[in-house]
């Protein structure tokens, strides 16, 4: 079928809105209309080769949509079922056979290489191979393949174009914080970063009960935001000690730091910030061959531990729905950190996304 797709076609370049033809969905694949994407700070890194994606490729990977045909094998959705796309994973491995799908030994591959395990690409254009099948889904288009192991249906009245985000960075914030901290009632946790991960990450400590809520971030606006979401303290690096004011607030260090910003300084100040026995969870995109520099001795004697995150340790299946009653039951308002726009102003949304002057961009397909 023919469809309309933004398509990535060389580094630093604005998004091509093209003509593609897009294949039929295999036995465990699922056709889906998109009626809305977030964009998400990994499409704008992805399009610029942070990571080596193949090009031209189709981005897009916090979809919504309605079923439009399901393959032979698929039993979890029936054509006309309301859908949130989130990351995909193998279901095989043992990370995955663990529950733990975030952790799938072929995350890269089945999330950022462009094709199918096999090679190939649901998307064409005239003939040539244009990659896609990106997290599964490549939703920056009017129709997506996924899978039906990274879809999750919702509700035939669910706001589709406000759910989308919950297929990334909301449950990576939210989940980072009950799912791979575990952070605890009247415990204290600082966020370095307060994009939407870390607004989200604010949102479900306040939800579950922590103490001392810190914000870090160099935009004050965003630290504004951050004290409307549940945040208890803020800090500005530019006109402070971070690590110093940390452990003056929490009187010896903080119980649980989360970084979202994937600076090697910023982490480093995460760590040396953590109380005895304190946890700091890292889960924002950086290059391959980061390396972070930690004081050994302040990590062991202080049983202190630094540990990695993706997708918040968070199965779609299990956390979206939760997400969703709690933001139904008005306890987890991540709807106040979105801003709309149309597909045709797809670019303004990717650099308002980069600028900062946007906090989450949401892209609405047209009908």
């Amino acid at each position: 079928m023919k469809i309309q797709a933004a398509v990535a076609r060389a580094p630093h370049t604005p998004l091509a809105i093209e003509t593609l033809d897009l294949g039929e969905p295999r036995p465990d694949e699922v056709l889906i209309r998109v009626v809305a994407t977030g964009i998400c700070h990994t499409d704008p890194a992805m399009r610029d080769q942070a990571y080596p994606v193949p090009q031209p490729i189709v981005l897009g990977h916090e979809g919504s949509g309605e079923v439009v045909r399901v393959g032979a094998s698929v039993t979890k959705v029936v054509p006309g079922n309301r859908v949130l796309m989130s990351y995909n994973s193998c279901g095989v491995c043992p990370s995955c056979r663990a529950n733990a799908p975030g952790f799938c030994h072929d995350f890269f591959g089945r999330n950022f290489a462009g094709q199918r395990p096999d090679g190939s690409s649901p998307l064409s254009s005239n003939g040539a191979l244009v990659h896609g099948y990106f997290f599964g889904q490549s939703s920056f288009a009017t129709y997506a393949i996924a899978r039906e192991r990274n879809v999750v249906k919702v509700g035939d009245s669910a706001p589709l174009d406000r759910y989308c985000p919950l297929g990334c960075s909301i449950q990576t914030g939210a989940g980072a914080v009950m799912n791979a901290l575990q952070v605890r009632p009247g415990r204290s946790l600082a966020v370095f970063g307060v994009g939407p991960v870390g607004l989200s990450a604010i949102l479900a400590a306040h939800l579950v009960g922590a103490g001392r809520i810190i914000a870090i971030d160099l935009l004050d606006a965003r630290l504004e935001t951050a004290r409307e979401f549940g945040a208890t303290h803020t800090i500005n690096p530019r006109s402070n000690d971070t690590v110093k004011q940390l452990v003056e607030v929490t009187a010896g260090g903080v119980d649980y730091a989360l970084d979202t910003t994937a600076s090697a300084s910023v982490i480093r100040q995460a760590t040396d910030a953590l109380a005895p026995r304190g946890v700091c969870a890292i889960l924002g995109a950086s290059k391959a061959g980061t390396e972070v520099s930690l004081d050994v001795i302040h990590m062991m004697t202080g049983g202190r531990q630094l540990r990695g995150t993706v997708e918040g340790d968070s199965r779609p299946d299990v956390i979206i729905p939760q997400l969703i009653q709690l933001h139904e039951a008005g306890r987890f308002p991540f709807d106040r950190m979105l801003k709309f726009y149309e597909f045709a102003d797809i670019n303004q949304a990717l650099a308002e996304t980069e600028s900062g002057e946007c906090i989450k961009a949401v892209v609405r397909m047209p009908t």
